[in-house]
């Protein structure tokens, strides 16, 4: 588990690097699943977010598709 806080751009970081794209090219409300983030990708970002201790469920990244909306829940999640 990691000491540093997790923050937005954190979480814009994780989602670009697993859709082999640049951060800046994430836009706070594009769809997720239309930049090509598929079911394994996702898996694989929770698998990644769990070992570091963000609060974040498989059934939270599939109802929230959006950098926006999951910061939303991060957040919410943190306290």
């Amino acid at each position: 588990m990691t000491t540093e806080p997790f923050t937005r751009e954190k979480l814009r970081q994780d989602i670009a690097a697993m859709l082999e794209i640049d951060a800046d090219a994430l836009g706070d409300d594009d769809n997720l699943m239309d930049m090509g983030l598929d079911s394994m990708r996702a898996m694989n970002l929770v698998m990644q977010w769990d070992e570091e201790g963000v609060p974040v469920d498989f059934g939270d990244l599939a109802e929230n598709m959006t950098l926006a909306s999951l910061w939303s829940v991060v957040q919410e999640r943190q306290g």
